[in-house]
């Protein structure tokens, strides 16, 4: 069923849309988790305790990737719905050279910088090396990490979102296939778990752009187009909540480390990352809805279809709620069996891990309305909500809780705080989606 960002979305062609988006982000994390198994079980804790811990700012780097791609696409799809085809060919063109930009600025400051900021984020003498050699390697590779993210949001507005969960699923397999040879076979190492990432980074991003460059039949192309600086600066600037988002919840991750290095030890690290790494399974379906449905905001936005928005917004707020509750469940039920896949070996860290993912179950009833929040509004081009609602979630709730409870729940304290911060963060989700209902017409 061929669907339009211009058609009316019941609910069966809102997830007809969004189920390759969602699948995409699931793939995109499932790949993420198999590299954490491989270098759990086949590598050591150690380093797999290093690997968390420089991935906060790993995921930095290519979070700039992820802005200009939500704050552009919101920018491209709001512009073909006022019926602006050449120019929304121009803006997305303008955004892919400008991550090209960035990408390499970004990966040459990384590469220089890696073990200091190692250092900083607080690595042992015992992870330093994986640390630096792990993400010097990924980082090489971080140009084609950011067109990933860049794409996986332009292939919804382009009304392709099952080739950007075709692209998705051949970057992951490649991933997983050489996790599995570089690592089991050739016994490489962190190294190899790097390389293995980076090659798949470099199949997720390249051949978007292949398609894209060659003549297609989608809403978008690539074309000649002189960067202008003011459409550039809106989209950064629509797209920041997400950077901001992915910069907070970086930091938190550095701030949890710090945490758990002083109440569990190397333990609480790999715990740690653990729950990271299967939270993201789970985060993946709220984070692939919203890229699915962002580009039909924007569209309708644009189009001044305000009915329509109003239908959108009432059934996405309803389908990421009910999602929440079977997430949470889901997630207490599959605590032990997840923890066993990647600690296993290890009674007391497996036992910890376990009690920790439950604990952090609670946070998903309440996190897919908080995330879907920030994205409508930045569908709605609206950057400062959605980094206001993106900026109290994932830093100011979740620093405040993970610094506060702990003081008097010790190390359960660490495990509950994302969850406090979540309903802190609804409220405040709640408060603009009722302030802004006049002004967008949703009401």
């Amino acid at each position: 069923m061929s669907i339009q960002l211009s058609s009316h979305f019941t609910y069966k062609k809102l997830f007809s849309f969004c189920f390759p988006p969602i699948m995409m982000m699931i793939f995109t994390s499932i790949y993420g988790v198999v590299d954490g198994f491989f270098v759990s079980n086949y590598v050591g804790k150690i380093p797999f305790a290093a690997i968390n811990l420089v991935m906060p700012f790993i995921m930095i780097m290519g979070g700039v990737g992820f802005m200009i791609g939500t704050g552009g696409s919101a920018l491209v799809a709001k512009t073909l719905g006022e019926g602006e085809q050449e120019k929304a060919d121009r803006y997305f063109t303008m955004m892919i050279k400008l991550t090209v930009i960035l990408g390499v600025l970004l990966t040459v400051a990384g590469v220089i910088f890696m073990r200091p900021i190692s250092y900083l984020l607080g690595a042992k003498e015992s992870m330093i090396e994986d640390c630096v050699i792990y993400g010097r390697i990924v980082l090489l590779f971080n140009t084609a990490f950011m067109l990933q993210n860049v794409f996986q949001t332009f292939l919804a507005a382009a009304e392709k979102p099952k080739l950007g969960l075709a692209v998705t699923a051949a970057a992951g397999v490649t991933n997983m296939v050489l996790d599995a040879l570089f690592m089991v076979g050739f016994e490489w190492g962190v190294a190899g778990a790097a390389i293995a990432t980076g090659i798949g980074q470099c199949v997720g991003g390249l051949l978007p752009f292949l398609y894209f460059i060659r003549p297609n039949d989608s809403r978008l192309r690539l074309r000649k187009a002189k960067m202008e600086g003011g459409a550039l600066l809106r989209a950064c600037a629509n797209g920041s909540s997400e950077l901001m988002s992915n910069i907070s919840s970086s930091l938190i991750s550095v701030i949890y480390n710090f945490q758990l290095l002083r109440f569990a030890g190397e333990n609480g690290v790999a715990a740690y990352g653990t729950i990271m790494y299967v939270q993201f399974i789970f985060m993946a379906i709220f984070i692939g809805y919203t890229i699915g449905t962002a580009p039909i905001i924007s569209y309708h936005y644009g189009a001044r279809n305000h009915e329509e928005l109003k239908n959108l917004l009432k059934k996405s707020l309803t389908a990421v709620s009910i999602a929440g509750v079977i997430m949470t469940a889901a997630a207490w039920v599959l605590a032990g069996p997840l923890s066993q896949v990647f600690v296993g070996y290890d009674t007391e860290l497996f036992e910890m891990t376990k009690h920790a993912f439950r604990m952090f179950a609670f946070s998903f009833v309440l996190a897919g309305v908080n995330i879907f929040a920030s994205s409508f509004f930045t569908a709605l081009n609206n950057g400062g909500v959605s980094a206001a609602i993106s900026f109290l979630r994932t830093l100011v709730f979740q620093v405040a809780s993970v610094l506060a409870l702990p003081v008097f729940l010790g190390l359960d304290g660490i495990w509950y705080s994302i969850t406090v911060a979540e309903i802190l963060a609804f409220f405040v989700s709640l408060a603009f989606l009722a302030g802004n209902r006049r002004k967008y017409h949703y009401a």
